[in-house]
């Protein structure tokens, strides 16, 4: 497993000083936004000369692109649409930028906030919805030839490890993968089954999981917005299941400070099986 960060999380007037931040904190890979080259996340245009400088910035500092972020509502009635037109523009710039992988996520009822959850998530017409705009995006990373990892997280319409593996089944592509986030599984009063949770997920989803996330939470019953180490997961447990699947990809760190990285990359680094210690 090799450790990595959301490069968003340094903010830094061009790409080339965010890289560099990013190389400071001894890390080589990271989930890329676009925000950090002034464009959107999911941009309507994407000129070729942007996909040379992010390509030749992260060469020069050896950092590798574990995945491009690409989340949008995918059931939201305008939001979800245009989306897919944007996510096709991204699909076609992966190879170009560096990465085969896109970060997705399955939609929420929430028209306000992509991470909010709402009570009609868990409908028969939500679940309908978000199978056919998730086929709809799984054919264009076909198309592409990149692939997709979509994140199971408790306020959206795939809010479990079960319904994640409904979803796989049922659309059966190889470009349609999974991003594993431990801090966003737990459902309210589940905290306590902790290890649980955990297994099952990873029981259910482990051969498909592509890429993970490193962040911490609070509480159950949402998802998690703490940095790594400074909430309740049981991080040697998370690490322990993505090593006993076999996993040997990137683990990204999110939701923190700049401040936090140290820390935060110091407290995975210590649990994470088999890793050199900080």
């Amino acid at each position: 497993m090799k450790l990595g960060i959301f490069n968003r999380t340094f903010d830094r007037p061009t790409i080339e000083e965010n890289l560099d931040a990013v190389a400071a904190a001894g890390l080589e890979t990271v989930q890329f936004d676009l925000l950090t080259v002034g464009l959107e996340t999911l941009p309507d245009e994407l000129p070729p000369e942007v996909c040379t400088r992010v390509r030749t910035a992260l060469a020069h500092r050896n950092i590798e692109m574990a995945a491009l972020s690409g989340t949008f509502n995918v059931i939201h009635p305008t939001l979800g649409p245009a989306g897919l037109k944007r996510l096709r523009l991204l699909a076609e710039a992966c190879p170009a930028l560096g990465t085969d992988l896109i970060t997705m996520c399955t939609g929420t009822r929430d028209q306000d906030y992509l991470w909010g959850g709402h009570p009609d998530n868990d409908t028969t017409d939500a679940w309908n919805e978000s199978v056919r705009a998730m086929a709809a995006a799984t054919a264009i990373a076909e198309q592409a030839g990149i692939t997709l990892v979509f994140e199971p997280e408790v306020n959206n319409v795939v809010n479990t490890a079960a319904k994640a593996r409904r979803l796989l089944d049922d659309l059966a592509s190889p470009h349609l993968q999974v991003v594993i986030d431990g801090a966003n599984l737990f459902h309210k009063g589940q905290l306590s089954r902790m290890h649980e949770v955990l297994d099952e997920a990873f029981d259910l989803l482990g051969d498909d999981i592509r890429l993970a996330h490193a962040k911490d939470l609070e509480k159950d019953g949402d998802a998690g917005h703490q940095a790594a180490g400074t909430g309740v997961l049981d991080y040697p447990h998370y690490l322990e299941c993505l090593d006993r699947v076999g996993f040997a990809g990137n683990v990204i760190l999110h939701s923190l400070e700049e401040a936090q990285v140290s820390a935060s990359k110091a407290f995975v680094l210590e649990r994470m099986p088999s890793s050199p210690k900080p």
